[in-house]
């Protein structure tokens, strides 16, 4: 009776997509991130995969890892194939749910900009579930599971982002604050609040709005813009507004722009758009209400 031999196993599919996370990042510690395990894990899938291969992937240093020239030439044909299998799986998400569409973004955009628009988004698709994820960092939309993303991203920026406006910054505070600035040299002796995320906020308008004076802008922190935006409303002190963010409460009158220099930056507020996403549509109302209400 004939048996038959076993079959050669090939590597683990983990294996493989720690590799090529590392190699596309260049560190183990990032892929861990992105893949939301320890970086023990990835050095461990790794190793086992060299060793299937027999050959070396990365050269270790005590600083970091470097690809092999094994590794570097490998590593788009493993790019591609991650991303098309990662467009598979949007597209059955996508087919399987075509009326759920799901938005990612940055805390303050999530709460500043977009939850006053989300009535007017479930107005224009009202038989649409819309879900909002707050991220921290541009999720890649080739492999993980949404539909658009609204991000502020450097210029000159993804090509086939849908644009909002440009970022303009400029120092904002309580009316009565307001009252005691006249020109930024005033600003010295103030109480300069900061956004961990944007840290170079004020260094950017200082550097265009008062080249000539030097003034200290240590401050308070915060990890979220919206705690630092009700601080500068409470009257605790100034902060630089992104104008995208913040002109509801210009209009209202909650928080003043002291002066008049408005430094634009290199950077854009803008939707992008999964490769594989629910049907047209199903997406369109949505993009057309974001569009008109930037």
């Amino acid at each position: 009776m004939p048996v038959a031999p076993p079959r050669p196993k090939g590597p683990a599919l983990n294996a493989l997509r720690a590799f090529e996370v590392a190699a596309r990042l260049g560190s183990f510690a990032a892929a861990s991130e992105e893949l939301s395990v320890t970086p023990g894990a990835i050095a461990q899938h790794i190793k086992s995969l060299e060793a299937w291969a027999g050959a070396g992937l990365f050269v270790r240093h005590s600083k970091g890892v470097e690809l092999t020239a094994l590794g570097a030439g490998l590593l788009p044909a493993f790019t591609t194939a991650f991303d098309r299998l990662g467009e598979a799986v949007q597209s059955l998400r996508a087919q399987a749910a075509p009326k759920q569409v799901r938005i990612a973004t940055i805390p303050s955009i999530a709460q500043l900009w977009l939850s006053p628009r989300l009535q007017a988004l479930r107005s224009a698709a009202p038989d649409v579930t819309i879900s909002v994820f707050a991220v921290e960092t541009l999720p890649n939309l080739r492999r993980e599971p949404f539909d658009l993303t609204i991000f502020i991203e450097d210029l000159p920026g993804d090509p086939d982002a849908i644009e909002i406006c440009k970022e303009v910054i400029f120092p904002v505070c309580a009316p009565h604050l307001a009252a005691r600035l006249r020109e930024p040299a005033d600003l010295a002796g103030m109480t300069f609040l900061h956004d961990a995320s944007w840290s170079d906020d004020w260094n950017r308008w200082m550097r265009t709005a008062c080249p000539a004076k030097s003034i200290d802008t240590s401050g308070p922190v915060y990890s979220l813009y919206s705690l630092a935006v009700e601080e500068a409303k409470n009257g605790a002190g100034v902060l630089i507004a992104h104008e995208s963010l913040l002109q509801p409460y210009l209009d209202s009158g909650a928080l003043v722009a002291p002066f008049d220099g408005r430094v634009p930056l290199n950077r854009r507020l803008s939707v992008n758009l999964a490769p594989t996403n629910t049907s047209k549509h199903v997406l369109q109302p949505i993009l057309d209400a974001l569009i008109s209400s930037g």
